[in-house]
C-alpha cells in the first residue's frame, strides 16, 4: 500500500513538472513571436520587402527572410526582456550560423536565385516600457 502511495505521489509531481514546462515554452514561444512581429515592423519602415517568415529547412530554421533591391537578407531575430544572460546577439553561436546557411543555401536553389546574400542579426532588448532594437548588417 505505502508504494502504491509513493508512486501516485511521484506521478502527481511529474505531471505540475510537465504543466510547468508547457507553460513556459508557451510564453517563450509568444516572446518569440513578439520580437518576430517586432523586427519585421522594424524593417517594413526601413523599406525591406518581406519574402517569407520561418522558413525551415530540415533542423534550421531562418526567422525572418526580407528583400531590399536585388539582395535577399536572411534575417536571425533575437527578443530579450533583459540583458541578464548577455545581448542577444551574443547567443548566436557558430552551429546556429551554420544551421542558417544550410537553410539559406536551401532557400537559393530552391527560388533559383542567383544575386546577392546577406546574413543580418536584428537584437530587441526589452527595457520596461522601452525597446531598444539594433540591426546588424552582415553579421556573419
Amino acid at each position: 500500500m505505502l508504494s502504491l502511495f509513493l508512486n501516485s505521489v511521484l506521478t502527481i509531481v511529474i505531471i505540475k513538472k510537465v504543466n510547468r514546462y508547457s507553460k513556459q515554452m508557451r510564453t517563450t514561444k509568444e516572446l518569440g513571436d513578439k520580437g518576430e512581429q517586432l523586427a519585421i515592423d522594424f524593417l517594413l519602415q526601413k523599406n525591406y520587402e518581406m519574402v517569407s517568415k520561418n522558413y525551415r529547412y530540415k533542423r534550421a530554421e531562418i526567422d525572418l527572410i526580407v528583400r531590399k533591391g536585388n539582395c535577399i537578407i536572411f534575417v536571425e531575430v533575437k527578443y530579450r526582456t533583459g540583458v541578464g544572460f548577455g545581448f542577444p546577439e551574443e547567443v548566436i553561436k557558430g552551429s546556429k550560423k551554420k544551421l542558417i546557411q544550410i537553410a539559406a543555401e536551401n532557400y537559393v536553389i530552391e527560388n533559383d536565385w542567383n544575386q546577392s546574400i546577406r546574413f543580418d542579426i536584428i537584437s530587441i532588448i526589452e527595457k520596461g516600457n522601452h525597446l531598444q532594437i539594433e540591426h546588424f548588417e552582415d553579421a556573419f
